[in-house]
């Protein structure tokens, strides 16, 4: 634990390789919940798709009373062993325990049982993210640095989605292989591996990542007013919106993948297993490149570029030959991989771009917000994740879509579940692009706001260090 009144600090190896560990299993769950466990749900637990909307719908509400609170109390907190250490620490059991209750469910679990564990879930990954999330933008502070930063998390974190991805694959090969007839379902699997991951990743940031602590000007006391004056704030309301709206549209691609690529589209599973690999394999090379060009050419503009690009390889997916066609698979590739590139910087992207408005309210409230930003985004996060079920399942329910069925809905479902797999996800992606238009907190702007902490933080650290000594002269004095 280091206080902050340094100048802006510089990436290392060690610094990345260390604390995107933590990402490896963040990233796994978050792919595994979205792409199998609610599909799984869905079809093979036979909760149906309105009943997981609800519990969707229900935990949500209850988030957006328990992230705010928690961030509040993570940005006050003071440990010996730091201040968002100490909080991804707490929430590594309470992750897990979900994990495994949501991912081993046995046939017969009802509505209740899902809604607890996924409150459950919900609190684990908001302790684990939100603490990592402030520390992340303490971590790096430049403006270039920090973009570049956040491209190379998501790299790594693209790994523990191939993971977990890849868990059923390599299982499957080597049942082939052992003539093992008897295991676990693909999302058992899936589970077992994101608990393996879990504390693996945690301990490896936990123990080997220093966690630099700011220093408040004016205590440690937290006013409603700041938080209001926070959301007031345009560019915590543009990041927030665009946060729901970049989440949601793969977010609700991902939920449905399953669906439209098997039924709709003729793919075999497997195929669509390949296809969606293909696509996460695309952002291990777009995620640093992403960051490196928010660096080069401004976070803002590269989001509207991303948007873009990801919109335009959407609307080729409909229309492309089928997957019992002999072009279908072949021209599926390209489309996949292009859309994985772009997508793959939403998030990262707007991360870093967070922690900079994160500078400019410390600057101007004189006390860390970090994780209250980061919970208003994570907040977004979740609701939009939540939203591709809330919004999409009952969607598939009014079309005549029948996840039971598999191949055997109607013609008229079919072209449904195309027309809602489509238009939702391109429609998501340019109301996020939007959000970028006009944005005023650039390279130039950022550098004098950093400027201006490190001098004040030099002045308070300094002060600190005075008391410090002052108090040790009087208490030898007394003792004397």
């Amino acid at each position: 634990m280091t206080k902050s009144a340094e100048p802006a600090r510089k990436m290392s190896l060690k610094t990345i390789l260390g604390f995107a560990a933590g990402s490896l299993p963040l990233s796994a769950v978050g792919t595994a919940m979205g792409i199998s466990v609610q599909p799984y749900y869905a079809q093979d637990l036979g909760l149906g798709l309105i009943p997981i909307a609800i519990a969707f719908c229900v935990v949500r509400i209850i988030d957006s009373f328990v992230d705010p609170a928690l961030a509040v109390v993570m940005d006050r907190t003071r440990t010996p062993i730091g201040r968002y250490r100490a909080w991804m620490l707490v929430g590594m059991p309470v992750l897990m325990l979900a994990v495994y209750q949501l991912f081993m469910a046995k046939h017969g679990v009802g509505l209740t049982y899902l809604m607890v564990w996924y409150f459950v879930f919900a609190l684990g990954t908001s302790t684990v993210g939100l603490s990592r999330g402030a520390w992340s933008a303490n971590l790096i502070t430049r403006y270039d640095q920090r973009a570049r930063f956040y491209g190379y998390l998501g790299f790594i974190a693209v790994v523990g989605t191939l993971i977990v991805l890849g868990t059923p694959v390599v299982s499957g090969q080597i049942d082939k292989l052992f003539h093992i007839t008897s295991r676990p379902n693909d999302v058992q699997l899936m589970g077992w591996t994101v608990l393996a991951l879990i504390p693996i990743g945690t301990l490896i940031t936990a123990l080997f990542v220093r966690e630099p602590i700011t220093v408040d000007a004016a205590g440690h006391h937290f006013k409603w007013q700041d938080f209001r004056d926070i959301l007031r704030k345009p560019e915590v309301i543009r990041l927030s919106i665009s946060q729901f709206a970049l989440t949601l549209s793969p977010g609700w691609m991902g939920n449905l993948y399953i669906f439209f690529f098997t039924a709709a589209r003729g793919f075999t599973q497997p195929q669509a297993y390949l296809l969606l690999i293909l696509y996460v394999l695309s952002g291990v090379l777009g995620a640093p490149l992403i960051g490196y060009l928010g660096g080069r050419f401004s976070k803002h503009r590269t989001m509207i570029a991303s948007t873009i690009g990801y919109s335009l390889g959407l609307c080729t997916v409909v229309v492309a030959p089928k997957g019992d066609t002999p072009l279908g698979l072949i021209v599926a590739v390209p489309i996949m991989i292009w859309c994985g590139f772009m997508g793959n910087g939403f998030d990262l992207m707007t991360s870093a771009m967070m922690a900079d408005v994160g500078d400019q309210v410390r600057l101007e409230q004189g006390k860390e917000r970090m994780a209250v930003l980061f919970a208003l985004t994570g907040l977004a996060a979740k609701w939009a994740a939540a939203g591709a079920v809330i919004i999409s399942y009952p969607l598939l329910a009014m079309i005549g879509y029948q996840p039971p069925l598999a191949g055997h809905n109607s013609p008229a479902a079919l072209r449904g579940l195309e027309i809602v797999f489509i238009a939702g996800p391109i429609f998501w992606c340019v109301v996020g692009g939007l959000c970028f238009l006009g944005w005023k907190l650039d390279a130039a702007k950022h550098a004098d706001i950093r400027m201006k902490l490190e001098a004040r933080d030099a002045i308070l650290a300094a002060s600190s260090m005075t008391e410090e000594a002052e108090f040790m002269v009087a208490e030898a004095e007394a003792r004397a």
